[in-house]
Formats: C-alpha cells, sequence, structure tokens
C-alpha cells in the first residue's frame, strides 16, 4: 500500500492525514511527490492531486470547486477530510492498543467527533488561514511546522538531494509526534469513559456533600458537577503519592472558581504550619489558592474535609 503526499514543505494536516492512515495501515509506504503518475498509482493522495473521493483514497482540498465543511461551518483540509472518513476507524485501533478497550462503533464515532471539535478542526483553520489554533508559535501547528528543514539545514546539506532526505525524516518524525498526540487524546477519552461508572458508585459522606475516591488518577470533575450538586469537596487516595487529596468542585471547566473553597486560614501553609491550624498532624499543604489540599491518612484528609464544610456552614 502506498500514502502520497506533496513534497516540499509540509504542514501539520498532511502530517495528521498520514498519521491516521499509518495507525490503520502500519505497513504502507509514504511518499512525498508532486509527479502526477506517482500519485495516480498511490492508494491514498493526501493534500496533493486535486480530487476529493473518498472511495478512491483522494483526499485534497486545493481544488477550486472544493466547498467541502462541516455542519458548523468550519471548513475542511485534508486532516479533516481523513479523520472524517477514518475517524472513528482510527479511534477504535488506538483504543485497543493504549487500553486493552474493544469500542462499540458508536462509541468511537464519538470519541472521533470530541477529537474533531478538540484538535483536527483548528488544524484545518490553520491550513485554510482562517485561524490558528493557539496565540504565538506553540500552537500545533506552528509546532509541526518547525519539524521542516530551516535555510540553515539547507545550507549545511547542499540544497540537494540530502535535503530532501532530510525533509522525508523529519516529516515521518512528525507523523510519529502527531500518532503519539492522537493515542494520548484517545486513552484520555476511554479512561474518562470507563471511570464514570466507579466516581459514580464511590462512596458519599457528610450527608451528600463529600465524595471519597479510592484512585486520586480517576477523572471525576465532569460527573461530579453534571451528576451530583451537593458534593462541595472530594477526597482521592493518590496510589502515587500515598497521601490523600482533598479538592474542591469547579463550578465549570474554564475557571478554578468552586462550589465551595477550602478555608481561608489554611491557604499557603505546609506541614507544621498546617497542622497547628487544623489539628491534623499529618496535614501536608493547601494550595494558596484554597482549591486543593493534602494529608498523609484517610482519617487526617477526613478531618480537614469535616472542618471545610463546617467553615462552609459558618461562612468563613
Amino acid at each position: 500500500m502506498l500514502i502520497a503526499t506533496h513534497g516540499g514543505k509540509f504542514h501539520a494536516d498532511d502530517a495528521w492525514a498520514v498519521a491516521v492512515l499509518k495507525v490503520l495501515f502500519p505497513e504502507a509506504d509514504v511518499v512525498r511527490t508532486r509527479e502526477q503518475a506517482r500519485i495516480d498509482a498511490a492508494d491514498f493522495a493526501i493534500d496533493v492531486g486535486g480530487v476529493w473521493d473518498p472511495a478512491t483514497g483522494r483526499f485534497d482540498h486545493h481544488q477550486k470547486e472544493f466547498d467541502g465543511a462541516r455542519a458548523s461551518g468550519v471548513p475542511y483540509a485534508s486532516a479533516g477530510l481523513v479523520w472524517r472518513e477514518y475517524g472513528a476507524r482510527c479511534v477504535a485501533a488506538l483504543a485497543e492498543r493504549h487500553t486493552g478497550e474493544r469500542l462499540a462503533d458508536d462509541t468511537a464515532q464519538q470519541i472521533a467527533y470530541a477529537i474533531d471539535a478538540d484538535i483536527v478542526q483548528y488544524l484545518d483553520l490553520s491550513d485554510v488561514g482562517v485561524a490558528k489554533n493557539a496565540p504565538g508559535s506553540y500552537g500545533l501547528s506552528a509546532v509541526v511546522s518547525g519539524f521542516n528543514p530551516g535555510w540553515l539545514d539547507e545550507q549545511r546539506l547542499g540544497y540537494g538531494e540530502a535535503v530532501e532526505v532530510y525533509r522525508m525524516g523529519q516529516f515521518m518524525r512528525a507523523v510519529e509526534f502527531l500518532t503519539d498526540i492522537m493515542g494520548n487524546a484517545v486513552r484520555y477519552r476511554v479512561g474518562a469513559m470507563l471511570a464514570v461508572t466507579q466516581v459514580r458508585q464511590a462512596e458519599v459522606l457528610e450527608d451528600c456533600r463529600l465524595l471519597f475516591l479510592k484512585n486520586a488518577a480517576l477523572p471525576w470533575s465532569s460527573v461530579v458537577r453534571k451528576e451530583m450538586p451537593k458534593v462541595l469537596f472530594v477526597i482521592s487516595h493518590s496510589l502515587t503519592e500515598q497521601r490523600y487529596m482533598l479538592h474542591t468542585v469547579s463550578v465549570d471547566t474554564e475557571s478554578f472558581d468552586a462550589r465551595a473553597d477550602l478555608p481561608e486560614a489554611w491557604a499557603g501553609l505546609r506541614e507544621a504550619e498546617l497542622a497547628a491550624v487544623t489539628g491534623v498532624e499529618d496535614a501536608v499543604f493547601c494550595h494558596t489558592g484554597r482549591f486543593i489540599a493534602a494529608a498523609r491518612t484517610y482519617a487526617g484528609a477526613l478531618s480537614m474535609a469535616r472542618q471545610a464544610l463546617a467553615a462552609v456552614e459558618q461562612g468563613a
């Protein structure tokens, strides 16, 4: 199997598209060319060739008549075109590779939609010149662009075949980088999906105002915000650090504003100072922002949580 994309400078959209196909067809060869005969001979033509026809593996968006766009109005570039066609299959493959989970087709498709909304559409927007996906030089598109050889590389290598060999190597490095980002995105979302049941079944204390999670790595905030309106604080056991964390519950994903803060008197204190204020001998710290604290034992964390709840009741 052969995947063709254009030569010269590469961008995040063509690198992402190739990364998707390499996940599904790992033995496929990649050629970077603008020679039409080689493009026509390939099983997939990415960002080159002047044709958009998924049935024949053609995913270009540069032709004059191209008007492909998402329902939201965000235009497609090659990253989005390939993801639209193969994203769910790619998600399923990465989920099994990274988590051992075999996803139902509709679940894989929903995760693919989420990754398109969070990542892929911004690669497309950057490629078609509508917007950058982050300010400055550190958006994903800009980071991938940085894998291209610069003029110093070209001068060092002599502007000949050596530059193209180097550029091809850099392109495949970018493909591997984006594959890692893809895998991380899938692993996070599958983990969040599997965590929902455990969070729902976690122990609820103190008249439903306190939740205890046996594993601090569980992503819990979304479930608590949406389904547990009375919960003000969460205790979780950090298995790696062997301590118990006391968290506030943020009101939304965009801020640190919480349903209730930890007591003001705890802010920024550590060890002995915090122990003196709380009476908890194994108290470890409280963040200055009052959104997280810790103790070395469950009993210590529970005592701090009860004090925090009492402070809320007193309006402190």
